[in-house]
């Protein structure tokens, strides 16, 4: 019996070792790595979850971008544990080579901005490898596809490979998909409730677009994001277009745990147009979570909690 253990210990560790050099794709370039990383840096609470949900906290030595911006929850914080966070928000390049990484999760205008300090060009002299979040990858080619799930399970895939755990990735993602399909099959033939979803802003709102993985959440739930058509993944909008569109149903991001999306729905309800709108006036909404609607584990769940706000008589 200790000899079959034994077998089998080194057979798994050859094939871990013989999934290297691999090469996954980031943002439409190569990126190769001859082993797993060791000292990994995650920016952002989505991207947090993503790495937790595959275990890899022992390799983790820094996050970034959370504090600055949202409260979390004694979960995250127990995910997280003795693992520092080295910037609120964005990183400079002095927070990142601090902790001598050799990897990097983020995104674009999620830690890194196009000619910023931090970019995978400037990261690259210092021995850190770069994986860009898909989502983001719009920012810099515009002739990425429209958003769907596969912005959530591609990047957990790659994850997965990088760290030399395939197989725990392919069984999160299909498992995904098997709670996917449950919502979509409650769902049923409903389609084309008309959602829009309200992150911040009064001047302008600032809303998902094409690009943005709630428009394929949206539709997954069995809806569609009224503004589609907004050639971005994040951007603004004006109100006269919402209000043109009338949204039957609203999205609203909870940053306060709870609290955050009232403020929201209370400029709503006085604003002159969308005051008219049939969402506002019939108050059909449902409050999420920044990291329910950004890549990352908890899509599925609030694909779920849209769903059933949207049409109760389903379950």
């Amino acid at each position: 019996m200790k000899r079959f253990v034994l077998s089998l210990a080194f057979s798994l560790l050859a094939s871990a070792a013989f999934a290297f050099p691999l090469t996954v794709d980031s943002c439409g370039k190569p990126l190769t790595f001859d082993s797993p990383p060791r000292r990994a840096v995650v920016q952002d609470l989505n991207m947090a979850e993503m790495a937790f949900a595959l275990k890899l906290q022992p390799s983790i030595v820094g996050l970034t971008g959370i504090t600055g911006w949202y409260k979390v929850g004694p979960e995250f914080k127990a995910e997280q544990g003795s693992i520092p966070e080295l910037a609120p928000k964005y990183p400079t390049l002095e927070n990142l080579v601090a902790v001598q990484p050799d990897f990097f999760f983020a995104g674009w205008y999620y830690g890194m901005k196009p000619g910023g300090e931090v970019t995978p060009d400037t990261l690259a002299p210092h021995g850190i490898k770069t994986l860009v979040l898909t989502e983001s990858c719009v920012h810099l080619d515009k002739s990425r596809p429209a958003a769907s799930m596969d912005l959530l399970y591609g990047d957990v895939e790659k994850l997965g490979k990088i760290f030399g755990k395939e197989a725990e990735a392919e069984k999160l993602v299909s498992a995904w998909k098997a709670q996917l399909a449950d919502i979509t099959a409650k769902v049923g033939d409903r389609k084309g409730t008309r959602v829009f979803l309200y992150d911040s802003g009064e001047d302008k709102p600032f809303t998902a677009g094409k690009f943005a993985i709630p428009s394929a959440m949206i539709a997954a739930a069995g809806g569609g994001n009224i503004m589609a058509d907004m050639e971005t993944s994040w951007g603004n909008t004006d109100w006269e277009t919402v209000a043109a569109r009338n949204p039957q149903f609203l999205i609203l991001l909870d940053y306060q745990d709870g609290v955050g999306y009232k403020k929201l729905l209370d400029f709503l309800k006085a604003h002159p147009a969308m005051k008219e709108t049939d969402a506002v006036k019939n108050e059909r909404f449902v409050a999420l979570r920044y990291a329910e609607l950004t890549p990352g584990p908890a899509n599925i769940e609030a694909i779920g909690k849209i769903a059933r706000a949207m049409h109760p008589e389903a379950f």
